[in-house]
């Protein structure tokens, strides 16, 4: 039998993606898929260098610029310059960020009692065991270590 686990990630990727952003906008929430991955990363990293945030998310530097950019003018993020090294910036979310944070914490929840309905808390446990050494395969893979 051939496996469709890629097919049926990329098909829950993109289902997921749809109902997270249909409750945000429901919450009155104006953001994408690429500022949410942004803010998630700050949020649980606190204030990074572009090259790192770049890295964390997984985005290009001309998308992550448009981005932050994006970001920056609705009051989310600010830029500010490495006091030790001043040719690094570095993104920090601002105070006014605080009530999206949460509001988006809230949508997420929401989305994990609806991601995991009716699969027990050891099987969710395994699950995600399972994808997170498909990722570690995946990103082996590419960087070369495995063949």
């Amino acid at each position: 039998m051939k496996r469709q686990g890629g097919f049926l990630v990329a098909k829950v990727h993109q289902t997921a993606g749809r109902v997270f952003a249909r409750m945000l906008r429901q919450r009155q929430i104006d953001t994408n898929p690429a500022l949410g991955r942004i803010l998630f990363v700050l949020w649980e990293h606190g204030p990074l260098t572009i090259h790192e945030l770049a890295r964390r998310v997984s985005l290009g530097k001309s998308t992550l610029t448009s981005a932050l950019d994006r970001l920056e003018s609705s009051g989310q993020v600010v830029r500010v310059r490495s006091a030790e090294d001043r040719r690094k910036i570095i993104i920090e979310l601002t105070p006014e960020n605080k009530t999206l944070h949460t509001l988006y914490g809230e949508v997420s929840d929401a989305m994990s009692e609806i991601f995991y309905a009716g699969i027990s808390e050891r099987e969710a446990e395994e699950f995600e065991r399972t994808l997170e050494r498909i990722l570690r395969n995946l990103t082996q893979f590419e960087s070369g270590q495995a063949e």
